[in-house]
Formats: C-alpha cells, sequence, structure tokens
C-alpha cells in the first residue's frame, strides 16, 4: 500500500538530484540558497521571550565541515562518535559533522539531573564504546566527570562551539557516502525493553525524510518546521533535524524544558513564523498546551498558515483532539491539519500517517470484540484514530504474533512492516534477524515478499488492525493487560482511571499488570493533580474511585491505585508514560511518591 492518496508525490531537489545522505543535502543548500536561514534555536533559559540564534545555510555547511575535519584527524572511518550536545543549533551542527566524515554519530544528551536519564546515559555509552564524544564548551567538565565516575574514560572530547567556529586547519577530506553505509545509533527510548542501537543507514534515513517531506506536505525554501522535542529522540531528530535539512527549509528549535516549563511558547512559535509551518508532538502535547493556554493569550494568535500537525509516538486520543482543535478554532486552526502519524525508531520514525487534507478517520469499536482479536464497529466502545496507510510506499500488514501468518482486515495483530527507511538490526545484538527479518507468510503458507530488496519483514511489538486500508493503533503487546482470560488495553484503562477523580493529574496514568499468586493483577499509577497537595489527597478515596469506574466501564477488578507526585510516574524520553519502569519498580517496591 502506499500514501500517495491520490495527490502527485513531492520530493525535494536533494532527492531528485541523486543526494544519498544529509550531509550532501547541506552542501546543496550551501550552493543554490546560502544566505537562506537553515536552523534557529529560541533559548529561553536567560530571557523568557526567547533569543534566537541562528546559522544559513552557508554558515551551517562551513561548520559541518570543521567538525567533520576535527573528526577524522581523530577517528577512522565507520567509528563511533556520541553527541552529548545540549538543544540548539550546535546539536545540527556534531550531528552533521561526524556524517559527513564518514563516522557514526550516536544522538544523545548531556549529563543532567532528570531522573534515569544518567542511568540510560552510561548503558548507551558502554553499549556503543564511542571514540570521540561531542560536546560544548559549557558542559566540557560535566561530561569529562560524568565519563570518569561511570568509568567510561577513553573517547576523546572535543567542544563543537569551539572546533566549528575556530577557523584553523584544512576542511574536511571529501567521503564518498553511500546509501548503504551506516549514519547512525538510534537508541530506542526503553518504553517496553532496555534501550537499543537501532542501526540506521544514510540511506534509510534519506527515504524516511523524504517520506516525511512528502507526507507533512514540506515546501523547499518555503516551509518551517519548528520543534521542541529533544533532537536525541527519533521524531525529534527526524522532524527538527533531517526533514528540513534534506528539504532545504528551516528548523526552528526549541528545548524541550521551555516547553514543558510554558507550553504556550511552542504555538507562540509557530505564529510568529510569517510562512507555512509543521511540527509534531506526542498526543499529551496537544491536551496539555489546550489546558494551560488562556483566553488572554490565544487572542490574536495566529495559526491559520499550520500545513501539518504530526501526532506520534503514543496512542492518539479522540479526545485529546476534539478539545485541542475547539479550543483553537477561533485562531484558524483546522483539524484537517493534523495527521496521526505511527512510527518507531526501528523504522528511522515513520511507517504510516494520515492523509492530508482531511481530519484523520475515526471509527468506535465494541471492546469486548476488539479485546477478543476482531474489530466490531459499535456506537459505544472504544473510540480509535486512523493513522493512515505506510508512508511513501511502505508496505503494512497485520500478523498473528504467534505463527507468522497474515491476517485479514479486521483482525488484530502485531504490526508488520516494510520499506527503505527500516533499519538493519540492533548494535551489537546477534538475534536481531528476529525482529528485522521476519518471515511473514499467507494463510495457505506461501512467504509475502517484503519488497525494497528487504530479507524479512519489521515486527514491530504494537498491536494493530486494517479497516478498508487504514490502519489503527491497538496497543503494544507486552502492555496487554490479561486477568482472567481476558484482554484489556492499557490506553482504555488509563482514559478511564484519568477520568474518575479530579484528584488525578490528566495523561499521568498508567495501567500495566503484575504476576499474582492466582494470575495477573491489574495495577494503577497515576500524579496528583497539582492543586492538591500531599495532605490534601485522601488516597483511599481516589483509589476507590479508580477501582469503581475501572470495574464499571472495563468489568476489571484493579488490585491496587499508586498515586504519586507531579512528575514522579516514569516516562520516556519523548514524554510517554513508561509501562515497563513502572511494573518493574512496583515489583521492587520503590513505586511511591517522593522515591
Amino acid at each position: 500500500m502506499t500514501s500517495t492518496h491520490g495527490r502527485l508525490r513531492r520530493t525535494p531537489d536533494s532527492v531528485d538530484g541523486g543526494d544519498v545522505s544529509l550531509p550532501a543535502a547541506v552542501a546543496r543548500w550551501a550552493r543554490t540558497q546560502g544566505d537562506k536561514r537553515a536552523v534557529a534555536f529560541v533559548d529561553h533559559r536567560v530571557d523568557p521571550e526567547g533569543e534566537v540564534t541562528e546559522l544559513t545555510w552557508g554558515e551551517l555547511d562551513a561548520r559541518v565541515d570543521a567538525v567533520a575535519a576535527w573528526c577524522q584527524k581523530r577517528a577512522a572511518r565507520g567509528a563511533r562518535a556520541a553527541v552529548l550536545v545540549e538543544q540548539g543549533t550546535d546539536y545540527v551542527v556534531a550531528f552533521l559533522g561526524v556524517l559527513r566524515a564518514g563516522l557514526v554519530a550516536v544522538p544523545l544528551f548531556e549529563p543532567n539531573p532528570l531522573p534515569g536519564h544518567t542511568d540510560r546515559l552510561a548503558a548507551v555509552l558502554a553499549d556503543c564504546a564511542p571514540e570521540l564524544v561531542l560536546t560544548t564548551s559549557a558542559h566540557a567538565d560535566a561530561v569529562e566527570s560524568f565519563l570518569r565516575e561511570r568509568e567510561l574514560a577513553g573517547p576523546e572530547l572535543g567542544s563543537v562551539d569551539v572546533v566549528a567556529t575556530s577557523g584553523t586547519g584544512a576542511g574536511a577530506e571529501p567521503v564518498d557516502l553511500r546509501a548503504e553505509d551506516v549514519a547512525y545509533l538510534q537508541y530506542t527510548s526503553g518504553s517496553t525493553r532496555t534501550p537499543a542501537g537501532v542501526v540506521i543507514t544514510h540511506g534509510n534515513v534519506v527515504a524516511n525524510a523524504a517520506q516525511g517531506y512528502e507526507a507533512y506536505e514540506c515546501e523547499q525554501g518555503e516551509t518551517t518546521s519548528v520543534c521542541w522535542l529533544p533532537l536525541f529522540h527519533d521524531m525529534g531528530l527526524v522532524v527538527g533535524l533531517a526533514t528540513p535539512v534534506l528539504g532545504g527549509f528551516t528548523a526552528l528549535l526549541m528545548d524541550p524544558i521551555a516547553f514543558v516549563l510554558r507550553p504556550q511558547r511552542w504555538l507562540e512559535e509557530i505564529a510568529g513564523v510569517e510562512g507555512p509551518v509543521v511540527s509534531a508532538a506526542p498526543n499529551f502535547a496537544y491536551g496539555y498546551v489546550a489546558s494551560r493556554m488562556t483566553a488572554e493569550e490565544r487572542a490574536g494568535l495566529r495559526l491559520d498558515h499550520v500545513v501539518s500537525l504530526g501526532d506520534g509516538s503514543e496512542p492518539v486520543m479522540s479526545k485529546t483532539l476534539d478539545t485541542f482543535y475547539a479550543t483553537f478554532a477561533d485562531n484558524g486552526l483546522d483539524r484537517r491539519v493534523h495527521r496521526h502519524t505511527y512510527g518507531l525508531a526501528e523504522a528511522v520514525v515513520m511507517v504510516s500517517v494520515s492523509p492530508a487534507g482531511r481530519a484523520p478517520r475515526e471509527v468506535t469499536l465494541d471492546r469486548v470484540s476488539l479485546a477478543a482479536g476482531r474489530a466490531v464497529h459499535a456506537e459505544q466502545g472504544t473510540t480509535l484514530v486512523s493513522a493512515g496507510q505506510g508512508a511513501g510506499g511502505q508496505f503494512v500488514r497485520i500478523a498473528d504474533p504467534a505463527t507468522g501468518v497474515a491476517l485479514p482486515e479486521g483482525h488484530v495483530g502485531e504490526i508488520w512492516s516494510s520499506g527503505p527507511n527500516v533499519g538493519q538490526g540492533y548494535w551489537g545484538k546477534d538475534d536481531s534477524h528476529e525482529v528485522f527479518e521476519a518471515t511473514l507468510t499467507d494463510a495457505d503458507g506461501t512467504v509475502v515478499d517484503p519488497g525494497w530488496g528487504r530479507a524479512g519483514w519489521l515486527r514491530t511489538g504494537d498491536l494493530g488492525v486494517l479497516l478498508d486500508g487504514d490502519l489503527f493503533i491497538a496497543g503494544r503487546i507486552k502492555d496487554l493487560i490479561i486477568v482472567d482470560g481476558t484482554n484489556h488495553y492499557p490506553q482504555d484503562i488509563e482514559y478511564t482511571a484519568e477520568q474518575a477523580h479530579p484528584a488525578i493529574r490528566r495523561h499521568t496514568v498508567g495501567a500495566f499488570s503484575v504476576p499474582g499468586e492466582t494470575g495477573e493483577l491489574a495495577v494503577v499509577v497515576a500524579e496528583r493533580a497539582k492543586q492538591f497537595t500531599a495532605d490534601d489527597l485522601d488516597h483511599a478515596e481516589v483509589a476507590a474511585a479508580v477501582k469503581s469506574a475501572v470495574s464499571g466501564a472495563h468489568a476489571l477488578a484493579i488490585h491496587d491505585v499508586v498515586i504519586l507526585g507531579p512528575g514522579e510516574v516514569p516516562r520516556t524520553s519523548s514524554g510517554k508514560i513508561q509501562r515497563s519502569a513502572c511494573r518493574a519498580r512496583y515489583a521492587e517496591g520503590t513505586l511511591r511518591a517522593g522515591s
């Protein structure tokens, strides 16, 4: 299946001209539109209104070349170089410089006090064993101390802000980057497994960036991408860097913390752009900004130039979209710009996307039938939002996860995909072929060709169902809550639980199961709303409300309800509730307020 939806396919000149890497695209734009703005970063740390740093294509190309030259003098082609740089233009320069040098980039983050980040950073660095670490002069001492404390000393450190602007030495030696060469390792968020480095080639990232360019209706030299997502995250890297670089249009970056502290900034930056705008965020962000922006702040906000708003990285909730578009309707924001995008790091980021020109299709399905593996339309039940069809010609099929047999439309199973963007495997993992080269068969035993020159299909680990060719996401296989032989999707439980009592903070609920003496037990964890103090909270009352609501809506008995303080529910780097971490901490007895 394809994602053209009857429209003419659009590609940037960098693709039509045969560029097979992002550094080659930068060089092209430096030659053809060198004085135009390539990337800008709005820094809210010192000035709440934002201080802008920007680079033209010519400046970006020169800095990338300087970093590439520095890397080439210190590491051989194919060596790993970790990027431990804070959000901003230096991150873009560092990442592209490593690629131009012929090295393998590992997009990460500087050491910071956010819960769980330093442990994950140490684990990733130990796994990929970089020869170089790029940071900035402001964080060089902290990075060096971190490496020494974690017994990771060995990589040579470089401050990209110094290297890129030193103006000394010869430029980088030209490297013939091929589509099959490894460009970077994209470490997974760890929402359902230990972080693993997905091997992404230059061909993979160029293919997915081109798919995003087409799907989000970008225009070379005209569009601006506004992105607050971290550049070390797969969606942030593609939306905030790869697609604008390949497409030759401006990337306007923000710091994720600036968004969290004041989400209004996201839409204010979008409103301040003159031309067409594209952006993307996880579903929670749409509800978050709608709840935080006052009528006074919305007054005069211009959003009618938004072309596409991508929504992915977690389940897309119809109620959230209702709230968001109702809130900003008077600002010119039309629901038809919303693009439900399904993907995962194993496919760079994008697998499917809802079509342009209309709001994502929604269906309401009978909850019991859906849990039993069949999609049956109903007046009341679970409402799912369509993730459209395969982006840029990708193939999407639904398979029985136990047998690898393709399932017909209307049957729930594991989402399998194939396309030029699918990665090559997990770094250093001998069993990668089980995920990246799975064999799909039809009911009669005939092997289904994955096409694209691939040896097999990508198993996503996600549950979905095809209806009239559109993909609907049902959840993750490992996240299914199975109690007394009945399947329950955690997002259904979570939505019911968050509506059960005003003391529960919206978009902070996680539902999972743990083993008990007689079978699986369902547990709900949530954060208390900020207007409730710990002393004000009547835990027994909230727990009773949650148990009653879930029992009535889903016929499921909740074993335990845990209420944590604001910001204490484990999340991934992109803001998703980390159910696996919740489950692990609950089993350890450490899932409690203030832990």
